[in-house]
């Protein structure tokens, strides 16, 4: 049988069955990701989308409110896309989830091509079905997050890279070097962690000599970096009485932002939630903690780790069969391609202070792509000891592991799952052992390998779909207690009693400019969204940014730029210090649950 890799050379064919069963899994990932998503929205990013909408100079800057005074915490690539969206189809939930919606299927198309340029159609279809039903990707592409769009920008700058290593033509390697610029507009330093496994593949698969292709690598990195940081140096250059302050930087700085905030400081420093929960006295729940087997337990391995044991076992395998290979064998390049992405993001994510579950979907990419070519080498190799045996170690690792995964009750775990699960390893391991000791019966081997194929994929698939039944979104994880559904639901789900809220805002607002002023950008940004006016963030997202200062909001109190401030109780900060003795205690409205006691609200008229 010929190779795997061999099929490469015959370019853009492929067989017949291939376009209509990528159509089918392109049809269900657009189901999972649109059937009863939308239940809530990140209302920050929501509300930031919103106010980038409203003018260009927003827009350009993305300022998170309305009047421009401070931006969005991160880099804006993928909520310029949100916000062009609700540009021209009005403000609606489903005008902002659209675009992800798109990023998430294009996503899925791109793995395939770029795995069956590489592997074969066999394995691109496998690469694309399980990254269409990976449960964090399902959950992330629900929902506004930005990591939806770097996951496929940095798809793209793979798929450049392989042309360019098929190819020989460097001009490639600086689009796949802008695709990581532009992914870096998306998810920051993030996107530059894969820059090592993209360098690598195209060491391992381009012609030419060794010091040639280090140059044209080096090259794809400058590209990256020219790219990546061209909007960053354009606003730094800008005045900065002339642009909003930079939320994230306690000096106007969005290299600090990037590159501590969002960067380096997540290694050693509190995340922006914890320094907000901090800032505000409201206890927000934290992530598992920082250890080598984070993402295997728990609702981190719920996400993720159904498929990590095989895709593991099957790169090591593959690794170990294509050695003696010769040079530029694209399956061997394409091994080292995935793995390095894998470990790479993998040892990033154990090692941070804090990670959001979403996180993790950029982790399904390489996972699919391992799965997807182990599986067609498997079946290329199938008539061999090794394979066999290969194939019975990854029965046996995914479904005690999986099993193991399973909780004993969550949201939308249906209790027939463990015993599917649990026959279906059963019936494979046992077709697997009996084609290992009667090599005459020649359909034992397909029908163990089948058996296989769908064991490994049923517990994920359901997790997906759990997912989507239930409403869920990026900020869920499959089969999470009933508790914390409800808990993340009644946290961000807050839009409709803001906008319950504004009528009675409106009666104390009195004719000021802006609606009120909110500790934190967290606070304002449900009435942003809601009303659209202009609510003052003090301090920005975290609550502990310098801007705007006492003098501005003493001289702001004067002229009756805002009557109503929102701050929480206990604060220290001397801004909101010097309100709490300058203003008058208002009224609270009726809060129930987490919001009783979060906030006092504040009536200035003038300063005293």
């Amino acid at each position: 049988m010929r190779p795997p890799a061999a099929i490469v050379t015959t370019g853009d064919e492929q067989p017949g069955w291939a376009r209509p069963l990528l159509l089918l899994v392109a049809v269900l990932a657009a189901i999972l990701y649109t059937w009863r998503a939308g239940t809530y929205l990140e209302v920050y990013y929501a509300a930031t989308v919103r106010s980038m909408s409203m003018s260009w100079h927003n827009f350009f800057f993305a300022a998170f409110d309305p009047a421009g005074t401070v931006t969005l915490d991160k880099l804006p690539g993928a909520f310029w896309v949100q916000a062009l969206s609700v540009r021209v189809f009005g403000l609606h939930t489903w005008a902002i989830l659209l675009p992800q919606v798109l990023e998430g299927i294009l996503s899925v198309l791109v793995i395939y091509r770029m795995v069956r340029r590489l592997t074969g159609p066999g394995a691109g279809l496998v690469a694309a079905a399980i990254l269409a039903l990976s449960p964090a990707n399902v959950a992330l592409n629900r929902g506004n997050i930005s990591d939806t769009l770097m996951i496929l920008l940095l798809l793209l700058g793979a798929n450049s890279t392989v042309t360019a290593g098929i190819t020989g033509r460097w001009s490639h390697l600086l689009v796949a070097g802008a695709w990581v610029g532009l992914a870096f507009q998306a998810k920051m330093i993030e996107a530059w962690i894969v820059l090592p496994a993209l360098g690598l593949f195209y060491l391992f698969a381009a012609p030419g000599g060794g010091l040639g292709r280090l140059l044209r690598v080096g090259l794809m990195g400058v590209a990256a970096g020219v790219i990546s940081l061209s909007w960053m140096t354009v606003v730094t250059l800008v005045p900065a009485t002339s642009r909003p302050y930079v939320d994230g930087s306690q000096h106007n700085s969005l290299f600090e932002q990037v590159f501590v905030y969002n960067g380096f400081g997540r290694l050693d420093q509190m995340s922006p939630n914890q320094q907000l929960s901090k800032s505000i006295g409201l206890r927000i729940p934290l992530p598992p903690p920082a250890g080598w087997n984070r993402l295997l337990v728990g609702s981190f391995g719920r996400d993720i780790g159904w498929l990590l044991p095989a895709a593991l076992i099957l790169a090591v395998a593959g690794l170990v069969v294509t050695r003696q290979r010769p040079p530029r064998d694209l399956a061997r390049a394409s091994l080292v391609l995935w793995g390095t992405w894998l470990v790479a993001l993998t040892l990033t994510f154990s090692v941070s202070t804090s990670i959001n579950s979403y996180y993790l979907a950029a982790l399904s990419p390489p996972i699919a792509g391992l799965v997807g070519s182990g599986c067609v080498m498997l079946w290329s190799h199938r008539r061999t000891l090794w394979a066999r045996l290969c194939a019975l170690a990854v029965v046996l690792a995914t479904v005690a592991y999986q099993a193991w995964l399973l909780p004993a009750s969550g949201t939308g775990l249906p209790a027939w799952l463990e015993p599917a699960l649990l026959s279906l390893g059963g019936l494979a391991t046992v077709t697997l052992v009996l084609a290992l000791l009667r090599p005459t019966l020649p359909h034992l081997l397909p029908v163990g390998l089948t058996a296989s194929m769908c064991m490994v994929a049923v517990a994920p698939s359901v997790a997906s779909v759990s997912i989507a039944a239930n409403h869920l979104g990026p900020f869920d994880t499959p089969f999470q207690s009933v508790a914390v559904t409800h808990g993340v639901r009644a946290f961000f789900d807050v839009t409709g009693h803001t906008a319950s809220l504004i009528p009675g805002l409106e009666r104390y607002r009195n004719g000021a400019p802006f609606l009120m002023a909110d500790q934190t950008s967290a606070l304002a940004a449900p009435f942003i969204y809601v009303s659209g006016q202009e609510v003052l963030p003090i301090g920005g997202y975290t609550g502990s940014i310098p801007e705007p200062t006492l003098p501005t909001i003493e001289s702001m109190v004067r002229a009756g730029d805002f009557h109503l401030v929102l701050q929480s109780p206990t604060t220290t900060d001397p801004r909101l210090v010097w309100i709490a003795r300058h203003c008058l205690r208002a009224p609270q409205p009726p809060a129930q649950g987490a919001e009783a006691g979060l906030y006092s609200i504040f009536f200035c008229l003038r300063s005293s």
